[in-house]
């Protein structure tokens, strides 16, 4: 990696906090939001993403975002790259006609959904969400995206979980992050 892509990939790693015990005992908590409070390093944040795309899928129609922090970074990722940005919420969250996904969740289940004209058959899309740890969210993004038959080049996030194997969960789709732990 460049020189300056180091310093950016430590000026993140600086506003990254841990916070043990939250949400619940045994739990280490990534906080990503000093990031989102310092220009500099959610600059950074967007340079390393754009450096990633533009080196590894110049051929990408759409950026699409998870609910919610997907949506801090997806849109001026979106926006540097001259694409529109889509929208993956939570069920009954979006207007109009949508299309589902339900997933499993440690203890229940969770749906998330598009609206029905977000993605066109054949767009090549990069899914995008702050941090990856078990991969049932992303998963199901890119099981949307799969009704859709919408191409999924990739996922990318801020902070990947490594102990937790998500990336594992989503094969055959490439999983690019910033910040491992």
């Amino acid at each position: 990696m460049a020189e300056d892509s180091e310093s950016k990939l430590q000026l993140i790693q600086r506003h990254i906090r841990a916070f043990p015990d939250f949400p619940k005992k045994g739990i280490l908590f990534r906080d990503i939001c000093p990031i989102l409070k310092n220009p500099a390093s959610l600059t950074a944040v967007i340079d390393l993403l754009e450096e990633h795309v533009r080196k590894n899928h110049p051929r990408v129609d759409v950026i699409v975002g998870l609910d919610a922090r997907g949506f801090l970074f997806g849109p001026p990722l979106a926006l540097r790259l001259g694409l529109g940005f889509i929208l993956v919420r939570k069920k009954g969250k979006l207007p109009g006609a949508t299309v589902s996904v339900s997933y499993e969740l440690e203890y229940s289940k969770a749906e998330v959904e598009i609206q029905e004209d977000a993605v066109a058959a054949g767009q090549r899309v990069l899914i995008i969400d702050d941090l990856l740890a078990t991969g049932g969210t992303m998963l199901a993004a890119c099981e949307l995206m799969r009704k859709r038959q919408a191409e999924v080049l990739g996922c990318m996030v801020v902070v990947e979980l490594r102990d937790l194997n998500g990336a594992d969960r989503l094969k055959p789709h490439q999983v690019f992050s910033l910040v491992q732990y």
